[in-house]
This record gives C-alpha cells, sequence and structure tokens, in this order.
C-alpha cells in the first residue's frame, strides 16, 4: 500500500495532496523507493535529494518519478490492525 498523501511538510503540516509520482533512487545494482509526492511539490522533492545525495545521507543514483494511476475497486479493505507505523 502507498501513502494516501504526499510526503512533504511544509512548515510542520503534511501537504494534503494525493500522491502523483513514487519517488525512486536508482544506483548501479538497486532501485530505492523514498516516498510519493504531488506535482506540486516534485521540483522540492528533488532538490531535497540530491542534497542528502551530497551529505552520503542517501544512496548515489538517478532520481527518478514514476506517475501513479489512480485505480478503484472494492474487493481490497484495510483493516486499522493492518497498518504499519514507521517512525
Amino acid at each position: 500500500m502507498l501513502p494516501d498523501r504526499c510526503s512533504i511538510k511544509e512548515k510542520g503540516r503534511g501537504c494534503v495532496n494525493p500522491p502523483e509520482f513514487i519517488i525512486s533512487i536508482a544506483s548501479e545494482n538497486d532501485e530505492y523507493m523514498v516516498g510519493v509526492t504531488c506535482d506540486r511539490h516534485k521540483k522540492i522533492f528533488s532538490a531535497k535529494l540530491e542534497v542528502l545525495q551530497k551529505e552520503d545521507k542517501m544512496p548515489k543514483g538517478t532520481i527518478n518519478f514514476s506517475a501513479l494511476k489512480p485505480v478503484g475497486t472494492d474487493c481490497i479493505k484495510a483493516h486499522p490492525d493492518d497498518l504499519v507505523q514507521i517512525d
């Protein structure tokens, strides 16, 4: 499952926009998903990842944005106990 909101926070408040892109970093042998973003925050997210790569806090590699396609269904229902909290 993906988050239902963009991963960016501005002034301590989370973005209310739904995600439009999956953000990943493609290195030599692997690709790492690092978050989701809306179109409005795409450039901000890219700039922040570049800074984190220069500080060796993120893997070096190409930053990729893969467009999400919304899909609707009635057959999948999430139970609150199935969600995992990541700190």
